[in-house]
C-alpha cells in the first residue's frame, strides 16, 4: 500500500473514510511513537555496554575532577609525616588548621601532583579513621606508610608500592636488649608497637616470650613507651626507627634482616602503598605511572631528604 493509501484509504461513505482515517492516524502515530522509543532505549543500551565496567568490578569516581588531589594522613608519624607550625622546607597547610604537614608522605604526594597538574590538599586524620575516609570517598587516597596487607586490599585498592620498609626493633642504649643478635634474644623482654599495624599483629607475637603490652594508639605514643621505661624494645620499620634516633639519641637499632633469626613477613608486610577507593582505576592507573618510574634508591633517597630536616621530637 502507498502512503498516501494508508492517509486517505478508498471506497465507502465520506463520514466513513473520515472515520478510518481518524483510526488509522492513531494507529500510525501509536507506531512511530513505539519506534521512537525502542530507538532511543537501543541507543541508550548501547551507550552503557561502552561504558560499563567489567563484571564484578565497580567504577568509582577519580576524585581530581577538581584538580586537587585530597591526602589523608597522620600528620604525626615522622618521618613519614609530621605536624609543624609554618611552611618551611616545603611544607603544606594542613586543611581546617592553622599548621603545615611535612615528611616524606607530603613529599611524595607533591611529586605525584607536580606530575598530574594537581593541587595537594592535605586532611589530617586518626590512623584508624585514614580506611573509612578513602572508602567514603571524604578523601581521594591515604598516603600515610600503610603496608599493602592482603586485609587492606580488600578494602581499598593500592597504588605503588612507593617506598619498601623492613622490620626492626629499637631499644634503649644500654639495655638489657641492647646485643641481641636477633628475634630470640628479644625474650622475655617488654614491648609494644603502633595499633592496627602488622608489627603489632603480626611481628611481636613471633618473639618466643616477650612481654606484649597494649599497643600504642600511635607512632609517637610508641617511642614514649620505650623512652619513658614502659616498655624494653619497640618493633617498627626502618623509616620510622631512622627518624626516631633523630629525635630520641638515646634509642638503639636493632637489625636482624641479615640473619635467620629475623621477624618472617612477606612483601606485602614491607611495601609501602597509596590506598584508593575500590574501583577507582583512573586514580590508581595514573599515581602508579609516577611510582612505576621511580627505583627504590629514588625512594630512599626521599627519604633520607624527609629524616633530615625532620624537627627533633616530630
Amino acid at each position: 500500500m502507498e502512503l498516501s493509501q494508508f492517509f486517505y484509504p478508498t471506497g465507502g461513505d465520506r463520514a466513513g473514510n473520515i472515520f478510518e482515517k481518524v483510526i488509522i492516524m492513531k494507529k500510525f502515530l501509536s507506531l512511530l511513537m513505539a519506534l521512537t522509543i525502542m530507538a532511543s532505549l537501543t541507543a541508550c543500551g548501547g551507550s552503557k555496554q561502552e561504558t560499563a565496567a567489567p563484571s564484578g568490578e565497580t567504577t568509582a569516581p577519580s576524585g581530581v575532577e577538581d584538580g586537587v588531589l585530597t591526602v589523608a594522613m597522620e600528620c604525626a608519624y615522622a618521618p613519614y609525616n609530621w605536624s609543624q607550625p609554618d611552611d618551611s622546607n616545603g611544607a603544606v597547610a594542613i586543611k581546617d588548621s592553622n599548621e603545615y604537614a611535612n615528611g616524606y608522605d607530603v613529599m611524595m604526594a607533591q611529586k605525584l601532583c607536580e606530575a598530574n597538574g594537581w593541587t595537594l590538599e592535605v586532611v589530617r586524620l586518626d590512623w584508624d579513621s585514614l580506611i573509612p575516609a578513602v572508602q567514603s570517598g571524604t578523601v581521594d587516597a591515604v598516603i600515610a606508610g600503610q603496608s599493602m596487607t592482603a586485609e587492606r586490599a580488600e578494602q581499598v585498592d593500592f597504588a605503588g608500592p612507593y617506598l619498601y620498609a623492613s622490620i626492626i626493633c629499637l631499644t634503649k642504649q644500654g639495655s638489657a636488649f641492647a646485643g641481641a643478635k636477633g628475634i630470640s634474644d628479644l625474650s622475655g623482654g617488654s614491648c609494644t608497637s603502633q595499633l592496627g599495624t602488622i608489627w603489632y599483629d603480626t611481628c611481636l607475637p613471633q618473639i618466643e616470650g616477650a612481654k606484649v603490652q597494649t599497643a600504642a594508639e600511635s607512632a609517637p605514643a610508641m617511642l614514649m613507651a620505650l623512652e619513658t621505661g614502659a616498655v624494653d624494645f619497640v618493633c617498627t620499620d626502618m623509616p620510622t626507627a631512622q627518624g626516631a634516633l633523630v629525635a630520641y639519641p638515646d634509642f638503639q637499632l636493632l637489625d636482624f634482616s641479615d640473619t635467620d633469626d629475623n621477624f618472617q613477613v612477606s612483601d606485602e608486610d614491607v611495601n609501602i602503598g597509596i590506598s584508593v577507593m575500590k574501583g577507582n582505576t583512573t586514580l590508581k592507573d595514573a599515581l602508579d605511572a609516577v611510582l612505576s618510574a621511580m627505583t627504590a634508591e629514588d625512594f630512599n633517597d626521599l627519604m633520607a631528604k624527609a629524616v633530615a630536616v625532620q624537627p627533633i621530637g616530630g
